[in-house]
């Protein structure tokens, strides 16, 4: 019997009241994922206890296995810990429960640049960043390389050493693109609104700017067998001057267009995980073309829709082609107008597996209210091998 080590943490503090009400659930399901996922049987437990009359998120975790590689092992455990969407303060619980005491432990630096990357950008419909980045980690746990969260890197199946690739297909102004870069990965999306590109392209060069990291950034047009295929903002980035200056740079592209023509602007098999937040219905409608509002780019035949069910169905073919196999895609949206049921055989019908189909488990347990008009969920589906 490996030594058995009982964890707890503080979930994070929300502006969003709403959100922070249900932070220790979606906490719950996300630690749950992992545990299924990508610490091999280790990790049980999982729960909220109060202490000290506040609510921490709780679980046991064996030791790393007494293998050769155990200390690696043991780091990235922590890291994997440490990247979770709401821990705030990790500890370790020692001595009975009716007399617990917790142990402050020191947490892995998952993330290389600044938070305010997330937080200082505000516009209306902004999803909450704790949500995204709990969206990024279920999705890349859904891999068939979880461990793949610990740290900015994957490896080839030739043994090469790559940044992993997160795609948001429907990006608006960069979310998920942003939590992408905070953990070194590259990142690349699709919207069809060119001002939230060109709101993205000027947030994120002020951005590299102000923080001084040498970068570079531009807006040019994509053009393929000489026709345009939309506007392309590119940004490279190096975490230190000394990174950048050798060629190790995290890559962020931001393209102009319709997102059921994404398997036209990046290669086949490119991504790990597709990442995205879709239209929730509520201020406009949604068009099979890509469109997310009435007064937008259409086909005559395309019905206006609250339901983001028709589009996905319609750009789902193209977001699997350039997902590589054993990659994983990762859909939020609004349950209000539109079933469970349906996005699943959607996602079914586009070659995938859906996580949770044969024993829901922790993979149903995200489900919660945002305001009056929106009861978010989210499926994860994976690209067969």
């Amino acid at each position: 019997m490996l030594p058995v080590t009982r964890y707890a943490f503080l979930v994070s503090p929300s502006h969003n009241r709403v959100y922070a009400q249900a932070a220790p659930t979606l906490a719950v399901a996300e630690v749950a994922v992992l545990a299924e996922r990508a610490f091999e049987g280790r990790l049980r437990d999982v729960g909220t206890t109060t202490l000290g009359g506040l609510p921490y998120v709780t679980f046991t975790l064996d030791d790393a296995p007494a293998r050769a590689d155990a200390a690696g092992t043991a780091a990235a455990d922590l890291a994997l810990l440490s990247a979770l969407s709401s821990a705030y303060a990790l500890f370790v619980v020692e001595g009975p429960a009716d007399d617990a005491r917790l142990r402050p432990v020191a947490r892995a630096a998952v993330d290389l640049f600044d938070s305010d990357l997330l937080t200082v950008q505000k516009y209306a419909g902004k999803t909450n960043e704790d949500f995204t980045r709990l969206l990024v980690n279920v999705t890349v746990a859904a891999t068939d390389r979880p461990r793949d969260l610990a740290g900015p890197w994957t490896t080839r199946p030739d043994g090469a050493r790559r940044r992993l690739r997160v795609l948001d297909p429907m990006a608006g102004r960069g979310t998920t693109l942003n939590q992408a870069l905070v953990r070194g990965w590259d990142a690349a999306g699709v919207d069809v609104d060119a001002k939230d590109v060109e709101a993205y392209a000027t947030f994120l060069r002020t951005w590299l700017k102000n923080h001084r990291l040498k970068h570079t950034a531009g807006l040019a047009t994509l053009r393929r067998d000489g026709k345009s295929l939309g506007r392309r903002f590119e940004a490279t980035v190096g975490a230190t001057a000394d990174a950048y200056r050798a060629g190790d740079t995290i890559a962020v592209e931001l393209v102009n267009a319709d997102t059921v023509r994404a398997a036209d602007l990046f290669p086949a098999g490119h991504f790990d995980a597709i990442v995205t937040d879709a239209p929730y219905g509520v201020q406009h409608g949604n068009r099979a073309s890509g469109t997310r509002g009435a007064g937008g780019r259409s086909t005559p035949h395309d019905e206006l829709t609250r339901s983001p069910v028709p589009l996905l169905a319609k750009a789902l073919p193209g977001w699997v082609r350039l997902l590589r196999r054993g990659g994983a895609v990762g859909i939020s949206w609004n349950v209000r107008v539109a079933p469970r049921t349906a996005l699943e055989q959607a996602l079914r019908d586009a070659g995938l597996e859906v996580l949770g189909d044969d024993a829901p488990g922790p993979w149903h347990g995200f489900e919660h209210r945002v305001d009056q008009a929106i009861q978010r969920d989210l499926v994860v589906a994976r690209k067969p091998r």
